[in-house]
């Protein structure tokens, strides 16, 4: 194996593909955060990342990725993301009809936390500008069903790849479809 030294990055050229030496993926930034929190003594922020990286790793383990595969694959990283921030929200909102302020307060400081790793969602008015057109054409060509939102919003769901809430998308079609 040789190596060389530019600029002080060192590049292997055995690797397949030096450029992604340096992209660092979702799980390893959380991993380096941890670091950073326990530094700065943040132990909300500590927990909650450990608490990241214990659901990342469970999923290593029950996916059974392929030996050396050190962190989990954005994509399937973002989905235990999400279900965190979704478990969080309803913890909050039970919390909050037993009268837990305490409890209230600590589920909201982690899901800030957590949702900073999420990607920012479109907004109500982008979603409603996004399935206009597209509603506009199947009611044009006579296939729109009214019945049949929940069909639509799944199909919508896909084609926005994560990048709208799943309410957001259905509260649009109810709109646009009166």
């Amino acid at each position: 194996m040789f190596k060389f030294s530019l600029r002080k990055v060192k590049i292997s050229l055995n690797h397949p593909n030096p450029a992604s030496i340096h992209m660092k993926n979702l799980h390893q930034t959380i991993k380096e955060q941890v670091v950073a929190a326990m530094r700065a003594k943040d132990t909300v922020r500590l927990e909650t990342l450990r608490s990241l990286i214990a659901l990342f790793m469970n999923e290593m383990l029950a996916a059974k990725l392929p030996a050396g595969t050190a962190f989990l694959p954005d994509d399937k990283a973002l989905v235990l993301i999400k279900r965190a921030s979704k478990q969080h929200k309803d913890s909050i909102e039970q919390f909050s009809k037993g009268g837990r302020e305490d409890l209230v307060t600590n589920e909201e400081a982690e899901l800030r936390i957590i949702d900073s790793f999420l990607p920012q969602l479109m907004s109500h008015e982008e979603v409603v500008a996004f399935i206009r057109p597209r509603l506009a054409e199947l009611k044009a060509a006579g296939s729109f069903d009214p019945k049949a939102s929940g069909k639509l919003v799944g199909a919508f769901m896909k084609e926005l790849a994560g990048k709208a809430d799943g309410g957001d998308v259905k509260a649009a079609i109810e709109e646009l479809s009166k």
